[in-house]
């Protein structure tokens, strides 16, 4: 017996010597490919690699520095709802009194937005018997977040946030059966279309920058996709594009009754649906839209701020301190560590089983933002990447090749370089990674 119990511990001498034979030869590798690629080294480059198995941290560089962590703040974001919001989204807040459907919005992106399922909400109120009347919330938050670049307010990815969003606060331009004439989605924006005599070389619609007003000249063409331009959103807005498309009139009600609570709740989607879309396109709408939603639950006000306090205060208090501004990543005030990441990873993955949560990651060439990056099969890579221009991020989990799960966080800021050449020369580093580990 003696002799098997000293066969059996040299055995496992064995192992844990060629594991950490493994794990530093990996580590020298990643030295090299860190600190020696010339292309990484015009920036600032953090990475911290953790594995489950042995709950340590195997290698890290600049691992506890800080960085601007772009769409990577939506693993934060994803984390609030997981915490908060439960299995499904409120919707709407509505009473019933008399001949009166009085409702009110809770932040709830899905309504009319095309890039979510069919929200429960346009069903609820086309089949309401009673007068519509919209209440707004007294709410304080601005559409743009801070730290928001505000010259971007043209493109797509800055839709304003908002109490009640309708067709995710954007209006589509397309190609009209009018020669050189814009078509709007929805079609109200139609009539708001202005056509310039000035001279000038843009080839796309714009929106003054304070007016839901849209600008075209004779330069206009269609683009190959059609231009999304967010609109400037009002609670009587809301309410004439809601009366349009439910063929009936939708009132705002601008005097709160305290006496009368709106305290009813209508749920549409099951929330997996919006993180979902969030994580696999990056989508910086329904990123914003599920802190207001969390901050109305905990606090019956909309407010992002309050939200990302109380995650902090509560289920965050372990990690290492962080500057968390919004929930799109668009703040160039948010402010990481690919250590803090990769612990908030950790705690991601108590709470989501496995195979739900590889699922909901873009897969390297499979799926989302990853899908034409670090192809292999089987995928290999389930990450949430992050981009601003000048700052890259990418973390998520590793599934080695042996089986084992790792998690990582890569961050570069301030390069001057096409992001396209970052990517490049993280391809082999996180395949060397995968071989193995």
């Amino acid at each position: 017996m003696n002799t098997f119990i000293a066969y059996v511990l040299k055995l496992i001498s064995i192992v844990i010597f060629l594991s950490l034979l493994q794990s530093c030869s990996i580590q020298k590798q990643l030295n090299r490919d860190l600190k020696d690629s010339k292309v990484l080294q015009l920036g600032f480059t953090g990475f911290a690699l953790y594995d489950v198995d042995s709950q340590k941290m195997i290698y890290t560089y600049n691992a506890d520095k800080y960085f601007i962590p772009a769409s990577n703040t939506k693993l934060f974001t994803f984390y609030t709802g997981l915490k908060i919001l439960g299995d499904s989204v409120p919707a709407l807040q509505y009473r019933i009194s008399g001949d009166s459907l009085i409702f009110r919005g809770t932040g709830d992106p899905s309504l009319l937005y095309k890039n979510l399922p069919e929200s429960k909400v346009l069903n609820f109120l086309e089949e309401s018997k009673q007068n519509l009347y919209y209440q707004p919330h007294s709410i304080t938050t601005s559409g743009f977040g801070p730290g928001w670049a505000w010259d971007d307010y043209n493109d797509y990815y800055s839709a304003e946030r908002s109490e009640f969003p309708i067709y995710g606060n954007v209006v589509s331009i397309s190609e009209s059966y009018l020669e050189n004439t814009p078509r709007t989605y929805p079609s109200y924006f139609q009539k708001i279309l202005i056509k310039s005599n000035e001279d000038h070389s843009s080839s796309k619609v714009k929106r003054v920058l304070e007016k839901n007003e849209l600008v075209y000249t004779d330069n206009w063409k269609p683009s190959k996709n059609e231009q999304i331009i967010p609109f400037k959103t009002t609670p009587q807005l809301f309410a004439q594009l809601l009366s349009d498309t439910l063929h009936k009139k939708v009132e705002v009600l601008n005097i709160t009754n305290s006496n009368q609570k709106i305290d009813r709740i209508l749920y549409s989607l099951p929330s997996d649906s919006i993180y979902y879309k969030m994580l696999q396109d990056s989508d910086n709408f329904i990123a914003e839209q599920i802190l207001l939603m969390a901050s109305l639950k905990i606090s019956d006000t909309l407010a992002p701020e309050k939200a990302i306090d109380f995650m902090k205060r509560n289920y965050l208090k372990d990690l290492p301190e962080t500057k968390w501004i919004d929930g799109s990543g668009l703040s160039r005030y948010n402010l990481f560590s690919p250590r803090s990441i990769v612990l908030l990873l950790k705690k991601i993955r108590k709470e989501v089983p496995q195979e739900r949560l590889l699922k909901m990651l873009p897969a390297g060439g499979k799926s989302g933002t990853l899908k034409d990056y670090f192809v292999n099969e089987p995928a290999y890579i389930f990450a949430k990447t992050g981009t601003l221009s000048n700052n890259q991020a990418l973390s998520g989990y590793i599934k080695a090749k042996s089986g084992k799960i790792l998690i990582f966080s890569f961050m570069e800021n301030n390069y001057l370089r096409p992001a396209s050449e970052i990517r490049k020369q993280l391809e082999p580093i996180f395949k060397n990674i995968y071989e193995k580990y």
